[in-house]
Parts: C-alpha cells; structure tokens; sequence
C-alpha cells in the first residue's frame, strides 16, 4: 500500500563469508592458551532488528554481555562458543559500535554496527484536513521519524506525538495537497512516500456581491474555509493583502481601482491560488449630458452623469486623448478638448478597462473671418485677418498653392506675411483640428517693386555655394542664414539671380534664409533644411555609438563601417530593407549605459540627438524613439515625411528633439532617471523602403 523510496539493502552474512579463515588463520595457539577475549568480526551489518547477529573471535565463551548501542545490554545468547557468538538483535538497537562484556574488561568493536530500519506508513487520516490540524500516522518504526515533507518540500521536525506505531504531526498553514515522505534524518537516509495523497483544505468561493461592483468600494466575498486566504489577486493582476474583514464563511474587501472583469484568485499561504467560479463584474461610468456643444478645440467642455469619478481617460473624435481637469465629481468632470479633435461621439474610459461612449457627436466650433486688410497687397506685406475663434487657426493658405503658418494669433486676429508666389484669390484658414474655412472676400496681389525670390533649392549644405531667382534680387544687400549668420562669400549676382555660399557655422535643420534690402525691408526665404552634423558635445551622454555602446535586440538592421558613409570614421548603424509594421532597429534595457541619472528632473534643459543619413526616400510609417520606466511609456515619433509624402536627407544631418516632446499620451517624463527598461528606436505604423545610417544617439545640454 506504501511505498518505500530508498533503503539500504540488508547484508546477510549468515556465516560471514570468511568466518573460517579467522579460525584457521587469525587464531593462535598462544591466544587461546593466554585466555584473553579476541572480537575479530561481527555481522551482518547492516543488521535487521529481531534477525541474528554474528560475533566470531577467540575465546568468546568468557563473554558475559553484550552491549548494542544504544546502551540496550543483551545477556541472552542464542549460541555461545570459544569462537562464536550467535544474538537476536533487540528493536530498541540502533547504529553504533558495540561492547563485549569481558572478566578482563570491555572490549569495544572498531567499526560500526548499522541496522535495517523496516519503517513503513500503514495508514494516515484524516485524508483531507485543514491547515493547522492533524494528521494521525500509523505504521511501523515511527518513533526512529525525524521529519515530515509535505509535498511543497515543507518540512516539519517538531510532533505532536510520537511512538512506534503512530505519528501525529500538525499540518503547516503553507502546507500543499499531494504525497507526503516521511525519513529518519539520516545523512543517507531512509524516505518513505505515502501512496496516496493528503488533501489539504483550500477556500472555495460562492459568492461576490455587489455585482456591478464600482472600484475602490467593498465587495463581499461569501464561501467556505475563506479565513484560509491570504491574498487575493483581481483581474487585472492588482494583489490585495489588506482585508476589512475575514472569516471562515466572508470576506470583506476594497475593489482595486483598475479591477476588470472576470475571476478572482484566493492565494494562500501555501502559495496555491484558487480561482473563483462567480466572476467580479465592475461598474461603468455613465454620462448624461456635454455642455457646451459645439465646444471649442483647447477649451473645457463639463460633463455630467453618475460614477464620473471612474473615468480615467477621454478620447475624442479623429481617436485624439482630452485632458482631464484635476477637480472632478461623481457626477461632473471638466475635460479640455484636444486641440487637433474631430467631429465625433467622445469615449470616456475606466481602470477597469471598460469605457462608454457618449449618445451624441460633440461638434466643435470653426473659426470665421470677418475682414482681410488691405484688400489690396504686395507679396511679402503683412496681412491683418479678422474675425472670431481664430485662435484656433494652425495655417492660412493662400492661391496659388502658399500656405503660412500662424503665429501669435488672438481669438479675433490673425497676422501673417504674404508669402511669395501668392496668387489673387480668396484665403483658407485651417484650424488646428484640419477644419478649413474659405474667406468670401478676395485678395488682389498688386505687383511687386521689391525683391521677390521665386526660386531656391530646399536643402543645402553648409559650404556649398546656391542658386536663389527671383525679381528685383539686385536691391539686396545683405543675405542672413539660420543663427544670424551672415553671407560673405558670393557668386553670380543680378536681378534675377544670386549665388551665394552657406556659412560654415550655419545653424543646421529646417529654417528661412533673410534677405535685407537696400531699404531696410526684411524678406524672409521658403523653408530651407540646411543639412550637416553637430560635434558631439558631451561623450558620457551619449547611448548608442555602435562602437560599444549597441543594441542587445532588434528586427533589422547591422552595424557598419564603410569609409564612405561613415559620419566620423567610426561604426554606425544601418538598416536597407523593406519595413511593414513594427520592426524593431535597436535597444537596450534595464538602465544599462543611459544616462538618465545625469539629467534627473532638468527636462526642460536637454534635449536628445541623433544624426542621420537617409539615403533613400521614405515615404510612410514613422520612427518610434521610446523612453519606457517606473514613469511611464514614453514615445516621440520622428517622421519628417508626413507633409510632403517622402523625404531624404542627401547625408548626414543632425536631428534635435526636445525631451520634453515625448509623451505617453497624457503626460512627459518628469525625472529621465526613471528610464529603468525599454529605450532605444524601431520603424512602425506603415510601410516603406527603409535605408538609413543612425549614429551618435545622445541627450544634449541647450
């Protein structure tokens, strides 16, 4: 019925094997004759209680005792010669040497007589029980146990009771179901496994109540043997160990705030979880009302309902995240419209991982236009936009294919500079959101007596020397690049047509080239992407070089040397393939070699870098730079081909992103020291050839 794990095998030696050679060999005359006592050997060892135990020597008839350890004294002899000695082995006998009795004194054996232990379980009950109570035992030889192991390897040492035949043993509160052992504690020892299994009680869940239940309230779990749980994990993977009350038939507790639906686990001290059949079903937000509606993008807009105080995200129309205002209700909360939302319901979400969407579309108020001043203008003139709500204007298009972008504008006006190659017509403004309104009055573009550039390329390198066309360019005289940087070195130059060389210092990136004439009037060149890299500032800010500092993981990509596309003579990284989805280029995690700990809360003060080399152009998706911690998932998505549907750099440039531009999609990073996981930078949301060079990744002090 049980099983016995391991024990030693018994050695029978009946006639000891060489029991003779000791008589023929070993034993002397002059022994004999002296009369003094001779142990040559003893066995079987290991011996068997209640089985013989042989002693063979010299003069062995003078033995009046023999003593088996411990101390158990045996003065009956089965046989006793000169030579043998034949003994049943009493069952209090254990492991030892022995003693033979002598008139010339003790005689004590040098090696060690070991026993055959026949302990066995005949029975335990009984065969369920709770924690902290007993299981009764039976068997033979049990009073030689020293431990129990109960099947999670828990060991007990210390019994209730114990005797030869029975063993009471307390079971352990993190005591598991299963087969049990029980062993002597020998170092080789003896371990005996029940053949069947214990069970041991574990809670049992029949009820949850209230259903809906809202987070953070009490819930009232009903069931049997519950003051066994210890913890209690909701869906969601929040653990809670902090009860309002317990007992054996409820529990009381709080709902964690972001708690989901479905089953909740009852962890005991064992660590064995049980998981409920009743499910935990949360509550949701409801809303009633929006006021106002339309609202207006970047303004506040109140609702009202029941359990408000759930809600934890707002997302808008065109899939866009509101903000939520820090005074709030169960039955009102403000939420600040995002400035680039869409016509649309509004999808108020919870903890609980449940949302609800409103009944009706929040409309959103357009900007209108009263009056443009002066109705009549020269390109590069300053034009005066009136009206209401143009605080929400992004760009102002213009025919002929001009569009500006606007600056410092108030809720009833616009300024902006008529961009060159504006043609007569009506005007668009274009609100943040991507709503456009047409103006009924039409400008006249007068003709222009002032420069006018008409044609310039749109990217350059500093030292290179450009062509820029127009008209009147022979009023010009001086030309100023990005960084307040101005031109010394010129080529051709006439009405139509300057040539001049960039500066070597000129600021790099997107930026406008200003042309001061000869009468002081200032005109300000098309966006210009001045491309070159900047020297690395600060080497111990830097996080992947690629010499060193690399990836430990990615999808695509390989470090490279080639002279020929290296930035500075050094490694780079570089992927050429096609990209679909998320394909990871490279990253590290766990803080390693990030220098977050440098910059701390000093956000606003630093910025990250990284230079590039787009040697092809890309046309959609974005590269996702991601800044993970105990903060937050923080992303910034670089993707400076979205407005003109490709890009490519014609080497290498430097890219500046504030820090302060990563989000992760309510808030920013608040101390870079955080950054304890996840950083580095993969293509995703799209698809495109991808063939680009990235080096020198790094944060940079403004």
């Amino acid at each position: 019925m049980f099983r016995k794990l391991s024990i030693k095998p018994v050695l029978l030696t009946s006639l000891l094997l060489a029991v003779l050679f000791v008589l023929n060999n070993c034993k002397k005359d002059d022994d004999i004759a002296s009369g003094l006592v001779q142990l040559n050997s003893f066995g079987p060892s290991p011996a068997l209680r209640g089985g013989e135990l042989h002693f063979i020597g010299v003069n062995l008839d003078k033995v009046s005792a023999i003593v088996l350890p411990n101390n158990v004294e045996v003065t009956t002899f089965k046989t006793k010669t000169s030579e043998s000695i034949v003994i049943d082995v009493p069952k209090a006998a254990v492991a030892g040497k022995v003693t033979l009795k002598t008139p010339s004194g003790d005689i004590t054996s040098k090696s060690l007589l070991t026993i055959s232990e026949p302990i066995a379980i005949t029975s335990f009950s009984p065969a369920k029980l709770r924690p902290g109570a007993t299981v009764t035992i039976e068997g033979t030889y049990l009073n030689l146990i020293k431990e129990v192991i109960f099947s999670n390897k828990k060991s007990v040492t210390v019994f209730k009771s114990q005797s030869e035949t029975k063993l009471e043993v307390v079971v352990p509160a993190d005591a598991q179901s299963g087969l049990f052992v029980i062993s002597n504690g020998m170092a080789d020892p003896i371990l005996i496994e029940s053949a069947t299994a214990l069970e041991v009680t574990t809670p049992v869940v029949s009820g949850i109540a209230p259903s809906p239940v809202k987070a953070g309230a009490s819930m009232t779990i009903t069931g049997t043997d519950l003051d066994l749980t210890k913890e209690i994990t909701f869906p969601g993977g929040t653990k809670v160990s902090t009860f309002e009350s317990k007992e054996a038939g409820k529990i009381v507790v709080k709902v964690p705030a972001n708690s989901q639906d479905g089953a909740i686990k009852l962890g005991m001290a064992s660590l064995v979880e049980v998981s409920s059949t009743p499910t935990v079903t949360m509550l949701s937000p409801t809303v009633s009302s929006i006021a106002p509606n339309p609202a207006k993008t970047g303004g506040l807009i109140t609702v009202k309902g029941k359990d408000l105080d759930l809600v934890t995200s707002v997302t808008f129309g065109g899939n866009k995240t509101g903000t939520i205002q820090s005074e709030r209700s169960e039955s009102e909360i403000q939420v600040r419209v995002p400035a680039d939302a869409r016509v649309g319901t509004i999808s108020f979400g919870a903890a609980s991982n449940k949302s609800v969407t409103s009944t009706e579309a929040l409309n959103l108020v357009k900007p209108s236009i009263s009056s443009i001043t002066p109705g009549d203008i020269q390109v590069s003139k300053e034009l005066t936009i009136s009206g209401s709500d143009l605080d929400i204007v992004a760009k102002v298009k213009f025919s002929g294919g001009k569009e500006v972008d606007v600056k410092n504008a108030t809720a009833s006006q616009i300024k902006v500079i008529v961009p060159v190659g504006t043609a007569s017509g009506a005007i668009t403004l274009v609100a943040n959101n991507g709503d456009e309104v047409a103006s009924t009055q039409e400008l006249n573009i007068l003709a222009s007596t002032s420069s006018v550039i008409t044609k310039m390329p749109t990217t350059a390198k500093p030292g290179q020397k450009i062509r820029i066309e127009g008209e009147n360019l022979d009023e010009i005289s001086e030309v100023i690049f990005p960084g307040e940087i101005a031109a010394t070195m010129f080529g051709a130059k006439s009405n139509t047509i300057i040539e001049v060389v960039v500066p070597i210092k000129t600021k790099n990136g997107i930026g406008k080239i200003k042309f001061i004439t000869t009468k002081g009037e200032t005109i300000e060149s098309p966006e210009i992407n001045f491309q070159g890299i900047d020297p690395v500032a600060d080497l111990s800010l830097v996080f992947f070089n690629f010499d060193g500092l690399d990836r430990w993981w990615g999808d695509a990509g390989v470090n490279e040397n080639d002279p020929n596309l290296s930035v500075d003579g050094s490694k780079y990284f570089r992927v050429n393939q096609s990209c679909n989805g998320w394909t990871g280029f490279f990253w590290r995690n766990g803080a390693n070699n990030f220098p977050g700990s440098t910059i701390g809360t000093n956000i606003s003060g630093y910025v990250l870098k990284f230079d590039v080399n787009v040697l092809a152009p890309i046309t959609g998706g974005e590269f996702a730079w991601r800044l993970k911690g105990s903060e937050g998932d923080f992303w910034y998505r670089w993707k400076p081909w979205e407005a003109t549907g490709s890009y490519k750099t014609d080497g290498w440039i430097t890219v500046t992103v504030p820090i302060t531009a990563f989000s992760d999609g309510s808030k920013g990073i608040v101390n870079l020291a955080s950054i304890t996981e996840d950083f580095g930078v993969a293509f995703n949301a799209g698809s495109s050839a991808v063939n680009v060079c990235i080096d020198n990744v790094r944060f940079e002090k403004k």
